[in-house]
C-alpha cells in the first residue's frame, strides 16, 4: 500500500433530504494533483470537507493509507488525519509573525521546529520574512506562508479549496507554479477544488469533473479536453459550436455537407460539437484554401456578425447562409473583418464530437 494515499468510496451526503454528493468514489496517489472541477453548487467543496473530516458523509467511507478514517461506524477528527488544509482566505493568525504562523502546531524540540520552518521559508522563497506580520505581506506572500504552514507538519494529503482565487491573474500563475513544484517535491497527494478549467488544466495530473453531486468524467487533462463525455463536458473547457441535425441513413445534414453518424437510427436528434479554433476560414470564391484536405469537408458560406480582438487572437462570429445559425471562429492575431463580409468556412471533421441530443 503506497504512502500518502486518499480514497473516497461511494460517498453520499444529503442535507434535509437533498442529495449534495451522490455515490462519489475517488482515489488520490502520492505526488499526484487531482482537481475537482465543476460549477458552483455541484458538491466539490462538500466532498473536500468530507475528506478533511470537518463534514461527515451520510454513507460511504474515507480511507488514508488503506486505513478507514470515516464510515458509518466511526469518524476520526480532522486534527488526527495528517491532512493539510488551504482555503481562499489563507486564515493566517494576524497576531503571529511568519515564523510562528508556519510553526504553529508543530511538535518536537525547538531546534527541530526551527529547522523545519527555515527549510520551508527557503522553499517558498520567503527567507528574511520570518519576523514580518501578515498585514505587511502581499497577497502572494500570504498565500506562500499559508502553503508553508499547511506543509509544516508533513501531511499525507493536502486539500485545497480554490486557494488562488484571491490573487490577480499575473501573480496567480507564478504562485500556482511555485506551489505545484513544492507539493510535488514533498510527494503529497493533493485534492484541489476549482471552478476554473484553465486552473485545473494547468495544475492537475488528473481532473474529476463534477455535476449534480456526481463525477461525470475523470482523467488526464489531455483526455478530458479531447474526449469529452458529453456536450456539457466539452463546453466546460472552452467555447463550442453546436450544429444540430437529424439522422437519416446514418448521415446528418449540416452546413458543411453530410456528416457520417454511424450506429444511430433514423430520426435520432444529434449534436455535432466543434470548438471555434477548429473551424477554418477560406477566402476564395470556391471556398477552398490553398491546401484543402478531405477532413475539411464541404465549405459553407457565412457573413460576419461580429469580430472581437482578444489580445492574442480574434473571435469572429458568422451567420451561416445554410440555416442562419451562428458559428464562432478563433483566428490567431488581429483579424477584424467588417460586419456582413461574406466568407467561407470549413470544418475539421476529425476534431468534431458527436452526441445524441
Amino acid at each position: 500500500m503506497p504512502a500518502n494515499k486518499l480514497e473516497l468510496h461511494d460517498i453520499t451526503r444529503t442535507y434535509d433530504g437533498a442529495v449534495v454528493v451522490d455515490g462519489l468514489s475517488l482515489t488520490l496517489a502520492p505526488g499526484e494533483v487531482t482537481c475537482l472541477l465543476g460549477p458552483s453548487g455541484c458538491g466539490k467543496s462538500t466532498t473536500l470537507r468530507i475528506a478533511a473530516g470537518v463534514d461527515r458523509q451520510t454513507s460511504g467511507s474515507v480511507l488514508i493509507d488503506g486505513h478507514v478514517v470515516s464510515d458509518e461506524t466511526g469518524h476520526m477528527p480532522p486534527e488526527l488525519r495528517k491532512i493539510g488544509l488551504m482555503f481562499q482566505d489563507f486564515a493566517l493568525f494576524p497576531h503571529l509573525d511568519v515564523e510562528r504562523n508556519v510553526g504553529f502546531g508543530l511538535h518536537g524540540s525547538r531546534a527541530d521546529k526551527k529547522a523545519r520552518v527555515v527549510d520551508l521559508l527557503h522553499k517558498v522563497e520567503l527567507e528574511g520574512y520570518a519576523h514580518k506580520y501578515p498585514h505587511q505581506l502581499s497577497g502572494g506572500e500570504q498565500q506562500r506562508v499559508a502553503l508553508a504552514r499547511a506543509l509544516a507538519p508533513k501531511p499525507q494529503v493536502m486539500l485545497m479549496d480554490e486557494p488562488f482565487s484571491g490573487l490577480d491573474d499575473r501573480l496567480r500563475d507564478d504562485v500556482r507554479d511555485a506551489t505545484l513544484e513544492l507539493l510535488k517535491a514533498e510527494n503529497t497527494a493533493v485534492l484541489m477544488v476549482t471552478h476554473e478549467p484553465e486552473e485545473a488544466m494547468r495544475m492537475a495530473d488528473r481532473i474529476a469533473l463534477m455535476r449534480n453531486g456526481k463525477i461525470v468524467q475523470a482523467g488526464a487533462p489531455y483526455n478530458m479536453y479531447n474526449a469529452p463525455v458529453d456536450r456539457q463536458a466539452a463546453g466546460f473547457f472552452s467555447d463550442i459550436n453546436v450544429i444540430e441535425g437529424t439522422v437519416t441513413n446514418a448521415l446528418t445534414e449540416t452546413p458543411f455537407g453530410q456528416f457520417l453518424t454511424p450506429g444511430m437510427v433514423d430520426g435520432t436528434q444529434v449534436e455535432i460539437i466543434i470548438r471555434p479554433q477548429h473551424l477554418k476560414l477560406d477566402f476564395d470564391r470556391n471556398g477552398r484554401g490553398p491546401n484543402p484536405t478531405v477532413s475539411d469537408g464541404v465549405p459553407a458560406r457565412g457573413k460576419v456578425k461580429r469580430a472581437r480582438y482578444l489580445g492574442h487572437q480574434s473571435l469572429v462570429e458568422f451567420t451561416m447562409d445554410y440555416d442562419r445559425s451562428i458559428l464562432m471562429v478563433l483566428v490567431p492575431g488581429v483579424f477584424l473583418p467588417n460586419v456582413d463580409t461574406a466568407m467561407w468556412l470549413s470544418m475539421r471533421r476529425d476534431r468534431c464530437f458527436l452526441f445524441k441530443k
